[in-house]
C-alpha cells in the first residue's frame, strides 16, 4: 500500500462588521477583521489516497489528474461565503441571526449557505472512509 498527498494553496477573505455599530466598535469586537477592505487567510488543503502502484507506471495516481480532481470537486465548490459562514457559524460560535447581521444578508442566505456548506464537508469526508 503506497500513500500519495497532494497541498493545493488557496486564499479566502471575510470582513466581520455590524452596521449597526460604530467604527470604534467594531473595531473592538472584531479587530482586524473588522477592516473596511476586507481580511484575507491563506489556507492549505491535503489531500491523501492510497493504494497499490499500477504495474506500468508505478502511480498510485496520476499527480496532475489528482490536483485536477481537487480544483474541480473542492477548491471551485468552496467559495468564500460558505468558508466565511462555517469560520462565523462553527469556528466563531455565532447563531444564524447574528451571521445575518455580520453579513447584511438575509437569516435564510446564511441557513442556505450553512446547508451547502455541511453536505460538502460531509460528502467529502464520506469519501475518505
Amino acid at each position: 500500500m503506497v500513500y500519495l498527498t497532494r497541498v493545493e494553496h488557496f486564499n479566502a477573505a471575510h470582513k466581520l462588521y455590524n452596521p449597526a455599530w460604530t467604527p470604534e466598535k467594531n473595531d473592538e469586537m472584531f479587530g482586524k477583521c473588522a477592516n473596511e477592505n476586507w481580511h484575507g487567510h491563506n489556507y492549505e488543503l491535503f489531500v491523501t489516497v492510497k493504494g497499490d502502484p499500477h504495474p506500468d507506471t508505478g502511480f498510485v495516481m496520476d499527480v496532475k489528474r489528482l490536483s485536477i480532481l481537487i480544483k474541480e470537486q473542492v477548491l471551485e465548490k468552496v467559495d468564500a461565503r460558505l468558508a466565511e459562514c462555517v469560520d462565523l457559524k462553527f469556528f466563531c460560535g455565532h447563531s444564524f441571526e447574528e451571521i445575518a447581521v455580520l453579513r447584511n444578508v438575509s437569516e435564510r442566505t446564511v441557513r442556505r449557505d450553512w446547508e451547502k456548506a455541511r453536505l460538502l464537508l460531509n460528502g467529502l469526508i464520506d469519501q475518505e472512509d
